[in-house]
């Protein structure tokens, strides 16, 4: 017998609704954010299990947990609720959702795949973002007091102390703070380098997608950590909608009667951006890519393709990008599928759609 089960997770507590094939609510219960007490009220209960779960910061380590217990564990996006919430409302919904099959958002989750390379390259990314924010803090200290034309130099422990004597000696104080807080950070990031590196010399593909135009090894495991498999998308237009690149198109009563009886199409539906449903690393990799590409690798025909979109056929610049994003990401996941390095030759530049 089938049991769909909902479970609103916290940190603390989480609720499980048990519902029936039929949607009959057989049971509820509240159970310790626990692993062992989690394991023993999942064994508890009869029958082929599906669970349905919230993506959140626990749903990676429910889903791993649940996985030998479960015939099906779920994860999915969570859904604005109208009206009443509780927890109990939350896990019911969920357990619903799953029986009824409803349309739903499901986050792909790879059991143990990559899992040390995930955590490098959030570790990565965290690391970086916070030594950015120190140098632009570090910087501003400087800029407030209109000081300028220091270049690299005040983020250089050796070079830095004839700028910080241009400062008053309260603000010459606070520099320093920032500055030995920098020095910090960056030792950190040396070391998280070292471990990205480390990582990505254990997996082959990272290598092969090195290759790709815009594609660097920080790119290239960004994309490895959060895709997993390239076999999750079947064209390149799903894989667009994933990384964000997806225009949406909205349009309503497309047709009009014609003279003879049939209908014909009125117009094309209007663009509206792009879609905002995606994973934001991923439009980040590929639209960074493309700007590598216009900026530093003038004599690839991707970039001499981008100059022709702008300049004879009076593409917008910001358009002309986002179609070398899209083509970019088009190029990944074709080399990753195939197991093969960029060959200029097989990939013919196009304008996609």
């Amino acid at each position: 017998m089938d049991r769909y089960i909902g479970i609103d997770a916290h940190l603390q507590s989480c609720t499980h609704a048990v519902m029936g094939p039929s949607g009959r609510r057989l049971k509820e219960q509240v159970v310790e954010t626990n692993g062992k007490a989690l394991r023993e009220f999942m064994q508890s209960i009869a029958g082929d299990k599906h669970i349905c779960l919230e993506e959140g910061e626990l749903s990676q380590w429910l889903y791993e947990l649940f996985l030998p217990l479960a015939k099906e564990v779920v994860v999915v996006q969570p859904e604005k609720r109208k009206g009443s919430k509780s927890d109990s409302l939350d896990a019911w919904g969920l357990a619903e959702l799953l029986r009824t099959r409803r349309a739903a958002t499901v986050v792909y989750k790879g059991r143990g795949t990559y899992s040390a390379l995930k955590e490098a390259v959030h570790a990565h990314r965290a690391i970086t973002r916070d030594v950015t924010r120190s140098k632009n803090r570090l910087r501003a200290v400087f800029r407030a007091r209109g000081i300028s034309g220091f270049g690299q130099e005040v983020y250089e422990p050796k070079l830095r102390r004839p700028w910080l004597q241009q400062l008053s000696v309260a603000r010459q104080r606070r520099a320093q703070l920032y500055a030995e807080q920098l020095d910090h950070l960056v030792a950190i990031a040396e070391q998280v380098d070292s471990w990205l590196q480390e990582e990505a010399n254990g997996c082959p593909i990272i290598k092969i997608l090195t290759t790709a135009p815009g594609i660097g090894l920080v790119r290239a495991t960004q994309t490895v950590a959060t895709v997993v498999t390239p076999h999750r998308f079947r064209t390149k237009r799903q894989f667009w909608s994933y990384c964000g690149l997806a225009v949406v198109r909205i349009s309503s009563s497309d047709w009009a009667p014609k003279g003879d009886g049939g209908f014909r199409p009125k117009r094309k539906g209007l663009t509206r951006g792009l879609n905002r449903n995606r994973n934001p690393l991923l439009k980040e990799v590929f639209k960074g890519a493309a700007l590598t590409v216009i900026q530093q690798m003038p004599d690839n025909p991707l970039a001499q393709n981008y100059r022709r979109l702008v300049e004879e056929e009076r593409d917008d610049p910001a358009l002309a990008r986002l179609t070398l994003a899209r083509q970019i990401a088009a190029i990944v996941l074709a080399m990753w599928k195939k197991q093969e390095v960029y060959d200029p030759t097989r990939y013919v530049c196009s304008k996609t759609v």
